[in-house]
């Protein structure tokens, strides 16, 4: 296969040094934040790996691409890494993106160990190279069915915009619902304003409506407008893929923005080392951590577990998914096949449904846990 030159400025592969790719969104239109939480828990694993003798006495280095919500620039930037001589991939935050990387790296036989990125199916065929820590999004979704039911709501309606990724969501949510007594009816957000959605939501009579967009736009002006509508007052808002988590969710919408249920990948208590890890990041975010900054850590921490026992091969570290056995902030983490899902799975992290409180829109309540 020919391959095109490394652009100018690139690094070139320190042969001292044990070298990951990571794939992070750290420019519009990706997610920033989240982007810059996935970073900072790579980052203090690798200060950790590295602080304890790296390894087998080589510095554990990343070398950082910004994929910017761009799955041509994620691949690009997996061509590249691979390029550099890198011994595995490790990040991202949005599926389709991952998805793109994890194609790539699986033509190219790198190992992507992806953090938090959920759809189903990251390849069209099983794999060996790829595996992940985040659940798959039928898991992490039906659970949040599970909740919706639970306080009694069975008409949903959900504002989605065109992406694979919000199709495979809304999919996921109707025939779960469906044999359960439950319905929905989507709003295409493609044609209908913020505004129109209100009106919608009253002919529909839905309880509950989801947002199933971007942020921060749609999902902010959706909020205010449904927030602001007094027919509206009662109906429940959600936002399974985990919008709220994110401080500038806050800061945008204020008390608007509590009481809206999301999905969040943490256990109800952190053991010593998550909360170690958690007053760590903490200290470099300026900010509490979200779920994805525990994502990033967890990711070093199997990647460089798997490096010390089978080192920087790139086939033996695909070839060891299977006997990866790592305490993470989380919980231990171990890989399996999973019926549907094409690559090595966490079977499962733990699972919340939690909101902002009304009376404290900076404290997080636990709603539903798996």
């Amino acid at each position: 296969m020919n391959t095109p030159p490394s652009p100018p400025g690139a690094e070139r592969t320190d042969r001292s040094s044990v070298q990951i790719g990571a794939l992070v969104p750290l420019t519009r239109p990706g997610w920033v934040e989240a982007g810059q939480h996935l970073l900072a828990g790579l980052e203090l694993a690798v200060r950790e790996v590295n602080d304890a003798g790296g390894i087998v006495g080589r510095p554990l280095k990343l070398v950082v691409r910004d994929t910017a919500a761009d799955p041509q620039r994620a691949a690009a930037a997996v061509d590249e890494l691979a390029r550099l001589g890198v011994a595995a991939l490790a990040g991202e935050y949005h599926s389709v993106v991952a998805r793109a990387a994890a194609a790539r790296a699986d033509a190219l036989g790198l190992p992507f160990l992806c953090s938090s990125a959920v759809l189903d199916a990251l390849t069209e065929q099983p794999t060996e190279w790829v595996a992940r820590l985040a659940p798959a999004q039928s898991h992490g979704w039906q659970i949040y069915a599970d909740f919706l039911l639970r306080v009694g709501h069975g008409r949903i309606a959900v504002a989605a915009q065109s992406s694979g990724y919000w199709a495979s969501g809304a999919s996921i949510l109707r025939d779960y619902l469906a044999p359960r007594g439950g319905t929905v009816v989507e709003l295409d957000m493609g044609v209908l304003a913020p505004t129109a959605v209100c009106d919608e939501l009253v002919d529909n009579g839905a309880t509950a409506l989801l947002l199933l967009v971007g942020h921060p736009e749609l999902v902010v002006s959706i909020v205010k407008s449904v927030r602001r509508d007094q027919r509206l007052a009662e109906i429940m808002i959600g936002a399974p893929a985990g919008q709220p988590e994110f401080a500038e969710w806050a800061t945008l919408l204020g008390g608007d923005g509590a009481a809206i249920p999301f999905l969040r990948y943490l256990p109800e208590r952190l053991s010593a080392l998550g909360v170690r890890v958690e007053t760590a990041l903490r200290e470099r975010l300026g900010e509490a951590p979200s779920f994805v900054a525990f994502e990033g850590y967890d990711t070093v921490a199997v990647l460089a577990d798997v490096l010390r026992s089978h080192g920087a091969d790139r086939a033996r570290i695909a070839d060891s998914w299977s006997r990866v056995a790592v305490e993470g902030t989380r919980g231990q983490i171990r890989f399996s096949r999973t019926h549907g899902i094409s690559m090595w799975q966490w079977a499962w992290p733990p699972v919340q449904v939690v909101d902002r409180d009304p009376a404290d829109p900076d404290r997080f309540r636990i709603l539903h846990a798996s």
